[in-house]
């Protein structure tokens, strides 16, 4: 019998597969499984941060580009975390096709795909919020969700970032729509 518990905390049998794409089958905690995914979430918005600079650094918005730098450096200060939070635990080694996400896809990578040098800042900062936006919500469902003490606090830890950065985001958006 499987509980609806996403973070496999659960009496799923040793055959079937637990949340994350990991089979239950292996030991491993719910915390390591968590901090897997975000290690691949936060290196995913890293990359997409650096992407959304280069095309502002191609339509001459220098302070889009700084300020996408500057997300792309806060993105990189949770991947760290993540693994310093990892560094003592085994964490599993997933192929992409391993990690379960909300809807098939990295919360903070989806609707990337069209990241180019043609796109303008209005396009850029949607995606940008959007992708916040599914990153808060991935964290906060899972703090919510957990039986496991170790891994809601955790979590409640990564959404909360993911909350600064939703507020930065709508700042920027608003102080861009009164200029």
């Amino acid at each position: 019998m499987t509980s609806n518990d996403p973070t496999g905390a659960d009496d799923t049998p040793d055959d079937a597969t637990a949340p994350w794409g990991i089979p239950s089958s292996v030991e491993r905690s719910a915390v390591e499984r968590f901090l897997a995914h975000a290690i691949q979430l936060e290196a995913e918005a890293a990359r997409r941060y650096e992407e959304l600079a280069a095309a502002m650094q191609t339509d001459g918005n220098a302070e889009l580009k700084a300020f996408f730098l500057r997300m792309a450096h806060f993105s990189r200060l949770h991947l760290a975390d993540a693994k310093a939070r990892g560094g003592f635990r085994e964490l599993p080694k997933m192929a992409p096709e391993e990690y379960e996400w909300p809807e098939g896809t990295s919360p903070e990578t989806a609707e990337w795909a069209g990241v180019d040098a043609q796109m303008d800042a209005g396009d850029a900062l949607r995606l940008a919020i959007g992708s916040e936006r599914r990153g808060h919500a991935y964290y906060a469902a899972i703090a919510a969700s957990t039986t496991d003490q170790e891994l809601s606090a955790i979590a409640r830890e990564f959404a909360d970032e993911e909350a600064q950065h939703v507020v930065e985001l709508e700042k920027l958006i608003a102080a861009r729509a009164t200029a």
